[in-house]
C-alpha cells in the first residue's frame, strides 16, 4: 500500500482525538458506522472518496490534511505586511495552526484604542520595549521578557521608551487574522 495512503487512517484519528471525541462522536456526525470508521481508522479499510468526504466535512478539514505533504519547501515565503506603521513579517505557513509573526512598533505610533478578539497570543520581546495595555494593567516589557493573554481581554501594544520594539508573537488563526488582514468597517 502507498505510504501516504497508510497514513490516513492514523490522520483520521489524530484529527478526531484532537476535538476529544470517540469514535460514536465522529461516526454519528459523518453518517457511518462506528465499524467503518474504525477500520478505516486502522487501515483495515480502504481510504475511497465516499468515506472520506463526510469523515473530513465532519471534522472540518480537508482530504488534504489527511496526506502527508509533498516534499513541501519548508521555507516561509510571505509578504511583509506594512500596516497603521507596523512592519509584520509572517514566520509560518498560511496553512499552520498556530501563527508567529515577527511585529516592529514604530517609537512615534502612539498606543491605540484596546481591542478584543477571540484567540490566545504569546509574545517575547527581541528589543527595544514593550508597552502592553491588557484590561487595567499597563506594562512595559523589556527584551528577553514574554507575555501571555487571553485576547478577549482588552488589550494594545506599542514601543515604549522612544525606540521601535520588535516582538514575536504566537497566536491562533483568529489572533493572527486580527493582526494581518485589513479591517473593515461593519
Amino acid at each position: 500500500m502507498d505510504a501516504a495512503i497508510a497514513q490516513v487512517g492514523p490522520r483520521v484519528r489524530a484529527a478526531r482525538h484532537a476535538r476529544d471525541w470517540t469514535l460514536d462522536d465522529l461516526a454519528r456526525r459523518a453518517g457511518l458506522s462506528v465499524s467503518t470508521l474504525s477500520r478505516l481508522e486502522s487501515g483495515k479499510r480502504g481510504a475511497s472518496l465516499e468515506l472520506l468526504l463526510p469523515v473530513t466535512r465532519a471534522l472540518g478539514i480537508r482530504i488534504d490534511d489527511l496526506l502527508p505533504p509533498h516534499d513541501r519547501d519548508p521555507r516561509v515565503r510571505r509578504p511583509v505586511i506594512r500596516r497603521d506603521g507596523l512592519i509584520i513579517a509572517p514566520l509560518t505557513h498560511e496553512s499552520a495552526p498556530v501563527q508567529t509573526l515577527r511585529i516592529t512598533y514604530p517609537a512615534d505610533r502612539p498606543l491605540p484604542e484596546p481591542r478584543v478578539h477571540d484567540g490566545f497570543e504569546w509574545l517575547y520581546v527581541l528589543s527595544g520595549r514593550l508597552r502592553l495595555r491588557l484590561g487595567d494593567q499597563d506594562l512595559e516589557l523589556a527584551p528577553g521578557e514574554a507575555a501571555e493573554f487571553d485576547t478577549r481581554t482588552p488589550h494594545a501594544m506599542g514601543a515604549a521608551g522612544g525606540a521601535p520594539a520588535e516582538v514575536l508573537s504566537i497566536f491562533n488563526g483568529d489572533g493572527e487574522r486580527m493582526h494581518t488582514r485589513v479591517r473593515t468597517s461593519g
